[in-house]
């Protein structure tokens, strides 16, 4: 029996150059090294260059990734962004992404569910495959998270940088023995009641600005780990697998506390945990995917792993995917 579904097939990342330390944001905020790397576990983030846009991040980390799959701009139909910063407000920056690849065919659009977007990203692709709609997508995670932080508020910008994440899926047809690849089963949730833990202070229907990022962090983390937790639990019986199964366990790299107590909760060995949160901090979207590249690209992540991505965000969302890489 033949069944649709959908492999990743390969992941790239970029960082932007600039590289802002603790020590340097200690000069401009209330705020010092040893408190954020014990309240946070971040060192250093990235932050984009004046007139480097989310796009370019977006378009860069889908090189990367369409490069390490062996595959080109023409093979791709399908481009899904997941970004809470987008270029402009419309079009969507998968659009100009894929203006930017020099792909005229296929279809491209925006995810918004903040930093659960990469994790709702890679379930709506699946989604596509499965239903017939796409043959091979690029899924990209992007961020210039440093664009809507109030620098003056040491509970909010020391936590986010600037980054993006991509993968190439593509549709797999893999039938009999062996354990199947690809996505193997998706947990997405949200609850809005919790908007106004985690949010921007503006917005074009409602001040026809920006806004920054305004945070409850003691709520965030209070709800964090029980949310996450209920999720991965989900994936496990929708697929029959469980922690013992699993060889790595990829989470939102927001804060690593949430990542430890997670981690714990759900008796996952620290060995398995991929963490990337001390060099780029927290970059929403393309946090997943940045962690990703990284533990594939070191050799950690090899095929036919078992791996669980998550991440939680505004909204709230969350949710969670089981891939057989």
């Amino acid at each position: 029996m033949t069944e649709k579904h959908s492999i990743v097939r390969s992941v790239g990342a970029y960082l932007p150059a600039r590289i802002l330390t603790n020590e340097e944001l200690a000069k401009t905020v209330d705020t010092s090294d040893e408190w954020i790397v014990q309240r946070t576990g971040i060192r250093q983030r990235h932050i984009a260059a004046e007139g480097e846009n989310t796009s370019d991040l977006a378009a860069a980390a889908g090189r990367k990734a369409m490069e390490n799959a062996g595959v080109g701009i023409e093979d791709i139909d399908l481009i899904i962004v997941a970004t809470t910063t987008p270029d402009m407000t419309f079009p969507a920056t998968a659009a100009v992404v894929q203006q930017k690849l020099g792909m005229h065919h296929g279809a491209a659009f925006d995810i918004q569910a903040v930093c659960s977007g990469f994790v709702y990203a890679v379930a709506t692709a699946d989604s596509y495959m499965k239903n017939g709609l796409s043959r091979r997508a690029l899924v990209v995670g992007a961020e210039t998270t440093s664009r809507i932080l109030d620098w003056s508020d040491r509970a909010t910008c020391v936590l986010f940088g600037d980054g993006a994440g991509a993968v190439v899926m593509e549709l797999g047809k893999e039938g009999g023995g062996g354990p199947r690849r690809g996505v193997l089963a998706s947990s997405l949730r949200s609850d809005g009641h919790f908007w106004n833990k985690l949010y921007t202070d503006g917005g074009p229907s409602s001040t026809q600005s920006m806004g920054h990022v305004r945070m409850e962090g003691k709520e965030v983390f209070k709800h964090a780990v029980g949310m996450i937790t209920d999720v991965v639990h989900s994936v496990f019986e929708a697929t029959g697998y469980g922690i013992d199964d699993l060889d790595w366990f990829v989470p939102h790299q927001a804060n690593k506390r949430i990542i430890d107590a997670t981690g714990a909760k759900l008796g996952i060995p620290p060995e398995k945990v991929v963490v990337t949160v001390d060099r780029h901090a927290n970059t929403s979207a393309a946090s997943v995917p940045l962690a990703l590249n990284t533990a594939v690209s070191d050799g950690r992540i090899k095929r036919g792993d078992l791996v669980m991505i998550e991440a939680m965000g505004g909204g709230f969302t969350w949710g969670a995917s089981l891939i057989r890489w």
